[in-house]
């Protein structure tokens, strides 16, 4: 069998098709996942960003129900990446510096257990990285940090129209992150505001 999977990779090669790059996935909730969508998706070696609901008790749960609190999900974002060109620790700085970690209600205007910070972690690695970085946080902010280090469950995408939606409905985003208060508050927390 692994001669016939050698022999298949090799003939890939030759025939000029390219191996597929490794891929790892990191999924964390920070609230409003069309904001936490483009930090990710502008980073070298991110390879797919996609908006959906993790961590509830419900099969496929649609936004409404989300929204409305009662599925136990929080609005996330799965992030495939290729771990030869971009490290879990730098997807978690890029993370951190677009929340508030120190909101213990949900994010920015968003409130109530759906829109509150996580980190689902999907190995033992993943979550020794998550863990000494919320320690680290916790230590500049001399705060208590409320984002919540979870094991990672089934991850369901969210409705078509949410994804992309600050290149679909760019005016919108815009106006939503501005009222909500986004770059306001993670500018005085970490300094210069994010891209987005």
């Amino acid at each position: 069998m692994t001669r016939i999977l050698l022999t298949l990779a090799t003939l890939a090669l030759l025939l000029g098709a390219a191996p597929a790059p490794p891929r790892a996935v990191a999924t964390f909730a920070g609230g409003c996942f069309w904001c936490m969508e483009p930090p990710f998706e502008r980073l070298k070696g991110v390879i797919t960003v996609t908006a959906g609901y993790t961590g509830g008790r419900v099969d496929k749960p649609t936004y409404e129900e989300v929204s409305a609190g009662y599925t136990g999900h929080r609005e996330s974002v799965e992030v495939v990446y290729d771990p030869r060109v971009i490290g879990y620790q730098q997807l978690l700085d890029v993370y951190w510096h677009n929340v508030d970690p120190l909101n213990n209600a949900g994010q920015f205007c968003d409130n109530g257990g759906q829109y509150r910070t996580a980190i689902f972690v999907h190995d033992a690695e993943q979550r020794r990285l998550a863990e000494a970085s919320k320690q680290a946080v916790g230590v500049k902010f001399h705060h208590d940090v409320y984002t919540d280090i979870l094991p990672a469950g089934r991850f369901y995408p969210a409705e078509e129209y949410h994804q992309d939606y600050y290149k679909k409905n760019p005016l919108r985003y815009k106006f939503y992150r501005f009222n909500c208060g986004r770059d306001r508050r993670l500018e005085k927390l970490w300094g210069a505001a994010p891209a987005h």
